[in-house]
């Protein structure tokens, strides 16, 4: 039976114990999006100690298109692989392993944050944020492919122990994914291997940059909890591609909803699609949503329902709640 202090041995990526910290937006990157002085400080302060183990590194912008918001770390630029190094060393001292997290905000950038107009998959209104993008031609969404290798590339440079492709909270990859948003009519839209045809391109690219030692992740927003747009049976047959086309590690959240599910404030919220998802593939999956209580970890460890458990809030509330949660088991 799992529990938080059980290690993960059969993965790329070997963990000590069961507790990831999921990336969590901080704005605390310089303005350049460079790594700050209150970035290293924030991540020291979260991993002290070493008691999370994994600690997945807030969404980095790929591109200036793809920026997201105001001092967002960025991994866009060979000229950022330096403070990334400071950032991983870090953690590493204070015994956790870290991940950095790669992402084009699509329709959900903004001019005024980009100086450009937003793009996505074809012209419709993203469901979050309003915005109506530009739809990116074959040509573009090759040279965003090269983007995310690039990112990934220098993710490893940089030291960190694995690299995690954002596809979830509506941003560029989940708008491919969500029938709401993909109305393409190309290789890049259509059915289910239409639309994640541009994340399958990305783990291949990636991986023949990476190596095959490297891990790579996947955050996948694994429902948009709306009519019409992506379900649990969608994501399940979207993993096992995602698996065979060499993903490491699957890290579960919601679609357009964000990272919550309206009116549902259970602990672990997010568990239907990882228990649907752990039936379908070999891969360690990560359960994220609302988990503030280690007995409620433990439970749904203990249940079969995830092999990881992601704590955010409760962690990011409280830098000793994994200190006093593993030392509560012991």
């Amino acid at each position: 039976m799992l529990d938080l202090l059980k290690p993960l041995e059969k993965c790329k990526l070997t963990l000590k114990n069961r507790l990831v910290m999921p990336p969590m937006a901080t704005s605390k990157s310089g303005e350049d999006g460079k790594v700050s002085k209150d970035i290293l400080d924030y991540y020291n302060e979260k991993s002290q100690g070493g008691f999370i183990s994994l600690i997945i590194i807030e969404h980095s912008f790929i591109t200036v298109d793809g920026k997201a918001s105001d001092r967002q770390l960025s991994v866009a630029e060979d000229n950022v692989v330096e403070k990334l190094k400071e950032l991983a060393d870090v953690i590493h001292k204070n015994g956790s392993k870290t991940v950095m997290q790669i992402n084009h905000a699509g329709s959900a950038a903004s001019k005024k944050v980009t100086g450009h107009s937003p793009v996505g998959p074809s012209v419709i209104a993203n469901p979050r944020v309003g915005n109506v993008p530009k739809e990116l031609t074959i040509e573009e969404i090759k040279v965003i492919i090269s983007e995310f290798v690039e990112a990934a590339r220098r993710t490893k440079e940089a030291g960190f122990d694995g690299v995690e492709i954002h596809s979830a909270h509506g941003y560029l990859l989940n708008q491919f994914f969500s029938p709401l948003t993909n109305k393409r009519t190309d290789e890049y839209g259509g059915d289910i291997y239409g639309r994640i045809k541009i994340h399958l391109d990305i783990i291949k690219a990636v991986r023949e940059v990476v190596g095959e030692a490297f891990p790579i992740l996947l955050r996948l927003g694994g429902s948009d909890y709306m009519e019409g747009g992506i379900t649990i049976e969608d994501s399940k047959v979207a993993s096992i591609a995602f698996e065979k086309a060499g993903v490491d590690m699957l890290d579960i959240s919601g679609g357009f909803c964000g990272y919550v599910i309206p009116g549902n404030t259970s602990q672990g919220y997010f568990s239907p699609i990882t228990s649907a998802i752990k039936e379908v593939v070999e891969i360690p999956v990560i359960l994220t949503g609302g988990i503030t209580e280690v007995s409620a970890a433990q439970k749904l460890l203990a249940e079969g329902k995830t092999d990881l458990v992601g704590v955010a809030r409760a962690i990011y509330k409280d830098s000793n709640w994994a200190k006093n949660a593993i030392e509560s088991l012991k």
